[in-house]
């Protein structure tokens, strides 16, 4: 398995999925630059979870909070008090001696507590809702490690879910159901990934019950994401250090209380990364080792190359360009012609390239090219009038 793990980060450098930070300077210790492969590959991890959470939902709002927020913000949440040495500090102002200390924050569910009010004044929401919100948090990691797993600057998916309190233990059950389905609709193996209930003694404080869906890594099983009942806490923290009422008002009990929220959250980082090991393949084909990242197509970084079968034919690059170029209207499409037809589909394979559009002599006279797909390596003579909506059938 360890074995595994040294294949990934090879193939992540090798590719242009992911490339220690700062490198030419010797780099800085558990900090990462995505590359051209990599960010497509977050950004649909990204899309999917933000798809699945706030578009397909009437009830959850996306929101973008603010990474500086005021000091007392982690005052009340308990950070300051329990977690300051993992926060890292900075300073608000030119003048060091006059300058503000602030916090960058080491969660992103603080700014969604904080914005409770405004969303009720603003979308009028009923109970239960939710806010969603993707962003970067910072910690001082004593033992950061395991590639991209542990860092001290790191992307969080997350959401806050405000219900009424007899309805959390049921909310709860739904909502570890529905991420746990999450990943597995976009291609995890069900036999890597598990449900993990915490015991009373490994409760966070402010918490009253926790689920962590964990994924398999070569380095052992680990969180991708926690589930949490966070009870009331919250909300009546920022009450009473605020002086602002939380409370919600019921118009059907006319009741004002305090609501429960669910939490699931998760790590943009860890979940690319679980996606990547779960994807890698090695088979062998004829004599040699061919290695494929088998992405589900909503995460495939490029969905579609165009090569040509000669690049030393003017007429067969003009033309493949020209396709490339329109298939760009409608997919992640790609133009490569830095080598022979092999090692082509080999690199397309390695980036998890979905389907190769091959441009050969035979197409300069009937108008086809050749359309092979990643998993199967089947190939297909497809017309150039209906290769658009071939491909737009495959992949949509």
């Amino acid at each position: 398995m360890a074995d595994l793990m040294e294949k990934i980060v090879s193939l992540c450098k090798r590719r242009g999925f992911i490339f220690p930070s700062s490198e030419i300077y010797g780099g800085l210790a558990n900090t990462w630059d995505y590359g051209p492969f990599g960010v497509e590959l977050k950004n649909n991890v990204k899309q999917a979870w933000w798809k699945a959470n706030v578009y397909a939902r009437d009830d959850v709002y996306g929101m973008d909070a603010a990474i500086l927020m005021h000091p007392k913000v982690w005052e009340a949440s308990g950070h300051v008090k329990s977690f300051a040495n993992l926060m890292l500090e900075t300073l608000l102002g030119t003048v060091k001696d006059t300058a503000q200390k602030v916090y960058l924050r080491p969660e992103t569910a603080q700014g969604m507590f904080v914005n409770f009010l405004n969303i009720l004044d603003t979308k009028h929401p009923k109970l239960p809702f939710g806010l969603a919100q993707i962003g970067k948090a910072f910690r001082n990691e004593i033992t950061p490690g395991n590639f991209t797993f542990r860092t001290r600057e790191f992307e969080q998916m997350e959401i806050e879910y405000f219900l009424p309190p007899k309805d959390a233990d049921k909310k709860l059950a739904e909502w570890i159901e529905s991420r746990f389905n999450w990943y597995l609709d976009l291609g995890i193996k069900k036999e890597n990934l598990r449900k993990r209930p915490h015991g009373k003694d490994e409760l966070a404080h402010y918490a009253l019950a926790c689920t962590d869906i964990e994924y398999n890594f070569p380095f052992g099983w680990s969180e991708l994401e926690g589930i949490a009942n966070r009870t009331d806490f919250d909300l009546k923290q920022h009450a009473e250090y605020s002086g602002k009422d939380l409370k919600y008002f019921d118009d059907s009990t006319k009741q004002r209380f305090y609501p429960y929220i669910i939490e699931p959250s998760g790590g943009v980082d860890r979940s690319v990364l679980a996606f990547l090991v779960d994807a890698y393949h090695e088979e062998k084909v004829k004599e040699d080792t061919r290695v494929v990242l088998k992405l589900h197509r909503d995460l495939a970084p490029t969905k579609v190359a165009v090569l040509p079968l000669l690049r030393n034919r003017p007429e067969i690059v003009e033309m493949a360009k020209k396709i490339a170029a329109d298939l760009k209207q409608a997919f992640v499409c790609v133009y490569d012609d830095t080598g022979a037809i092999g090692k082509l589909y080999r690199r397309q394979d390695e980036v998890g390239t979905l389907y190769c559009v091959t441009v050969d002599v035979q197409s300069l006279e009937d108008k086809q090219v050749t359309v092979r797909e990643r998993d199967t390596m089947q190939q297909e003579r497809i017309s150039l009038g209906r290769l658009k909506d071939y491909l737009f059938h495959k992949l949509i």
